[in-house]
């Protein structure tokens, strides 16, 4: 028999309980940190990470809730009696890099599934843990910023849109040429360094657009912001316009585009599209 939790309200619990864990740790987080090895997801693991993993967990079996947790710091972990009842994905810190050298844009992602896929996420949680704003989104019900209703921009003129580019990556001489003329008809392009709320932003008109193209980002980073997108009337995909679906683990790495019309969405996947793929 399948648990009936509300989810909406264990997230928004577990969001306050990692304000209240992290916030005594933000006093010192420019003094030297203890080496607490590396995380599931390949980066190292800083005690904020932790404290934050360690406050959504607790949070969830205080509900006395069985889930499997899969977060880029543990791992896959299996807690309960039949864990595979529901999934909740996390990444605890989403921008860890922004928050130790006190850049000003850093969240933490929460989805829950029936199965440890993207597709199946049906309730989500974004929050900039700087300024307060919380994204939510339940499949079939609309996305949320706070308590209004979101949806994407309208705009479809390349020239005058902002877009998200994530050029993070050793592998850049390799995609920077699919990205050269989009970057030409664009003169508006910003990368702020936490995925899962760069893709909120396109749910709620901030941004256009957000494209991350390097085949390096977790499915940890953005499965919540996927159910978020797709729930505000924003559109997201693969480069090549194909359907999202991916595998919701530590080590599954996935490439997307993501737009908030279809108009914009096309012209994306125009412009970017590698030579040899052309007609």
């Amino acid at each position: 028999m399948r648990q009936q939790v509300d989810w909406a309200h264990v997230l928004i619990q577990c969001r306050n309980n990692v304000r209240e864990k992290i916030r005594p740790l933000l006093k010192k987080i420019d003094r030297p940190q203890r080496d607490l090895g590396i995380g599931a997801g390949g980066d190292p693991i800083e005690n904020v990470d932790l404290a934050a993993e360690t406050a959504i967990v607790s949070t969830i079996r205080k509900h006395e809730i069985t889930f499997t947790l899969i977060s880029e710091e543990s791992g896959i972990v299996e807690y309960g009696e039949s864990p595979r009842q529901c999934y909740v994905t996390a990444d605890p810190i989403d921008g860890t890099t922004n928050l130790i050298r006190g850049a000003p844009f850093y969240a933490t992602s929460i989805a829950v599934s029936t199965e440890p896929t993207l597709t199946k996420v049906h309730t989500a949680l974004v929050t900039d843990l700087f300024r307060g704003t919380t994204y939510t989104a339940q499949k079939g019900r609309g996305a949320h910023k706070d308590d209004r209703r979101i949806r994407p921009s309208t705009n479809t003129s390349m020239e005058e849109a902002v877009i998200g580019i994530d050029l993070n990556s050793y592998r850049i001489q390799n995609i920077a040429p699919r990205l050269t003329k989009l970057i030409g008809k664009t003169k508006h392009v910003r990368h702020f360094g936490a995925n899962a709320l760069e893709l909120c932003y396109v749910a709620d008109g901030t941004t256009d657009a957000f494209i991350d193209i390097r085949g390096k980002l977790r499915t940890t980073d953005m499965a919540a912001a996927w159910l978020i997108i797709r729930e505000a009337g924003a559109i997201i995909t693969t480069p090549q316009g194909k359907p999202l679906r991916a595998k919701l683990d530590p080590k599954q790495k996935v490439e997307f585009i993501a737009a908030a019309n279809l108009e914009m969405h096309t012209r994306i996947i125009s412009l970017t599209k590698p030579e040899k793929e052309k007609t």
